[in-house]
């Protein structure tokens, strides 16, 4: 299928192809699909990894990885729209500091900040829930761009992420069902609880910058999936080993195996 095709050639490394503006916009529909594959090669590395290498560097390695295999997109966009928000006063000086291919101090903070959050989240999580975190957060923070996508309007009158701009229910729809059965099927109560929390926060964080620039543009969409990514993580720290953590297959009260 083109779309899908075309959805992972926008959101990472593989396959290597050319994009095309027609196939792009129910491309969106694919996106949590895109992120339970990045999950699961992250999950095939921490297999390799994690037997050789001690938590911290196995953690390393994986926020690493990802960066790699997202060609660093939404990690860029999270800098930039970083600078934008907090290094100007005015909606349109706010959109020319975004475009600025420079990265400006609030950019260098954001992006250090957000790799510094993703390995200590990684390395703090057992082996048992480890496998699931890195298939759970990818998946959902992709849904929370689709949202975005969807929900808000676009700020510019061109810009990357005006192919995106076709809002159809079927792309919602599509996405809802990957992520939110991705949820349950592999952590339950749990899955569903995140997915809950990155809905919330990609409508939050999408309303407050809408707010600010007066719509969404696509630097803006990379920073929802980051924001999430990193929520979905510290949420998993938290509530792994806790009565808070049950996946489908334990008793209500029961709790995750380290």
């Amino acid at each position: 299928m083109k779309a899908l095709r075309m959805a992972f050639a926008f959101l990472t490394v593989l396959p290597p192809g050319r994009l095309e503006g027609a196939a792009m916009a129910p491309a969106r529909a694919f996106f949590p699909l895109v992120g339970l594959a990045l999950g699961g090669l992250l999950a095939a590395s921490n297999a390799l990894l994690g037997p050789v290498f001690p938590p911290l560097m196995t953690g390393a390695l994986l926020a690493v990885a990802l960066v790699v295999l997202t060609r660093g997109l939404h990690l860029d966009g999270l800098m930039d729209t970083c600078d934008g928000l907090f290094g100007g006063a005015a909606r349109e000086r706010r959109l020319e500091i975004m475009r600025d291919h420079h990265v400006g101090a609030f950019g260098v903070l954001a992006g250090s900040s957000a790799l510094l959050l993703k390995w200590a989240a990684l390395a703090s999580l057992s082996r048992g829930v480890l496998p699931e975190a890195l298939l759970l957060f990818p998946c959902f923070s992709r849904w929370g761009m689709l949202l975005a996508m969807q929900a808000f309007p676009y700020a510019r009158q061109a810009g990357l992420g005006t192919v995106f701009q076709e809002r159809r229910v079927w792309h919602v729809a599509v996405g809802l069902t990957t992520a939110l059965g991705v949820g349950v099927l592999l952590a339950g109560v749990t899955g569903l609880a995140l997915f809950v929390l990155a809905t919330a926060l990609a409508l939050a964080l999408g309303w407050w910058m809408a707010h600010l620039l007066g719509g969404l543009t696509g630097d803006t969409y990379g920073a929802v999936n980051e924001l999430v990514e990193i929520a979905v993580l510290l949420a998993m720290v938290a509530m792994a080993g806790s009565v808070a953590y049950h996946p489908w297959w334990s008793l209500p009260w029961g709790t995750m195996s380290p």
